[in-house]
């Protein structure tokens, strides 16, 4: 960092030179004014002190991402490095919440058409192997796999794997915590739309509001970092409940993710039923007025807030009003070990029809390859993606 060495003495003499005026010194996006008293001097200083100190750790940040390789195979057309992959594990779910599966149901794909254990674990390998540092299971709802422990044993054995996380709406899963974490799951989000127990059945069309409030507490109880609760915001169902979530993050270290209502195959998607990020913000601000913005990382899904004293933390995922395409890290293996580039995009490859077809793993590669270059830089506008064919959210994986 050797600029480092003149950055302060060249400001200083700056400021020290500079005749008194308001016109501001400009230094990314920060701005500080000039003025030669000796009062403002030191707080200058100060400035360009804590400027220097905030660019010297966005170059280190950049140096360790660039020796975090991903191979070619995981990089798209757009630049763009996939080091996390979601795995669905199961189509099956002990709820039936309106907005991931049809009020009809679905049809179930055949067990015999799913991925078993060791192609999961096959399939997962290959692509830590090119640059995976993360895998996150979902479903359906993963926890009600039988061999659910057994299969982030062997995940987390993976070389190069840095995390293991799973979302789960924690029916079942505060019993299965602790062997779950001794198998390797060190993150976790818990999906819970509202915090009243007549609405929660109302929602998910199931019981078990506080087995939901247990998983949450036991995640904490274990140590589990970060520990999410996920929320989909919708008008006329839980926007009122907006600022109950907030206050949960006052005693609790929990990151309460308020996500925007998406369309999906059955859900009934509507606008009106939307409730925007900015929207959710004025609430959040008119009783919150010290929430502040925290530091993303660059292939966050979510902007992140937090309440001034407060222990959690608050997010927003708005995939509707404000996308993050060009970010994404992201590829998602389905249950049938289909390989989806895009949430929203229809486009999916068999990675199960290419392994038990006997496919060497160079061919693998090729395979997965050619479908993370052919990813659209950004998916199409929510109305569009309303008219647009795509499964149910219990097919894709949450």
């Amino acid at each position: 960092m050797r600029w480092m060495r003149w950055i302060i003495p060249s400001f200083s003499h700056a400021f020290r030179s500079r005749t008194s005026s308001t016109a501001p010194l400009v230094f990314g996006s920060h701005q500080v004014y000039s003025d030669t008293s000796a009062v403002f001097y030191e707080q200058r200083v100060s400035a360009v002190r804590s400027l220097a100190v905030e660019a010297e750790s966005y170059v280190r940040r950049g140096n360790a991402e660039e020796r975090d390789r991903v191979s070619d195979m995981l990089i798209d057309s757009h630049g763009r490095r996939h080091n996390y992959l979601r795995i669905s594990l199961t189509e099956r779910c002990n709820l039936r919440c309106n907005y991931c599966m049809p009020a009809k149901g679905v049809e179930l794909t055949p067990n015999s058409e799913l991925l078993s254990q060791k192609e999961i674990v096959r399939i997962a390998g290959t692509f830590v192997a090119g640059g995976v540092d993360k895998i996150r299971l979902t479903g359906g709802e993963p926890s009600i796999r039988s061999d659910i422990e057994e299969i982030c044993e062997q995940l987390s054995s993976l070389p190069g794997l840095k995390h293991l996380a799973m979302t789960s709406n924690g029916i079942v899963l505060s019993r299965k915590l602790p062997r779950l974490q001794a198998a390797g799951l060190n993150q976790l989000n818990i999906s819970l739309d509202t915090l009243v127990p007549a609405k929660f059945e109302l929602l998910t069309r199931r019981k078990g509001h506080n087995k939901v409030l247990q998983s949450i507490d036991t995640a904490l109880g274990l140590g589990l970092s970060p520990v999410k609760v996920n929320t989909v915001v919708m008008r006329g169902l839980n926007d009122d409940e907006i600022l109950d979530f907030v206050e949960l993050t006052r005693d609790k270290p929990i990151n309460v993710r308020f996500i925007e209502f998406m369309p999906f195959d059955g859900n009934v998607w509507n606008s009106k039923k939307l409730v925007s990020y900015m929207e959710m913000m004025d609430m959040i601000k008119k009783k919150f007025p010290s929430i502040h913005r925290l530091e993303d990382h660059p292939t966050d899904t979510a902007k992140n807030f937090q309440v001034e004293g407060f222990q959690g933390t608050v997010s927003f995922i708005t995939s509707m009003t404000q996308h993050f395409c060009s970010g994404c890290n992201r590829l998602r293996l389905m249950a049938d070990g289909n390989l989806k580039v895009c949430l929203f995009g229809p486009a999916e490859v068999s990675l199960r029809d290419a392994i038990r077809s006997g496919m060497q793993e160079l061919d693998l590669q090729q395979v997965i390859s050619d479908a993370v270059k052919r990813k659209k830089a950004a998916h199409a506008g929510m109305f569009e993606l309303a008219r647009t064919q795509n499964r149910p959210m219990v097919h894709i994986g949450g």
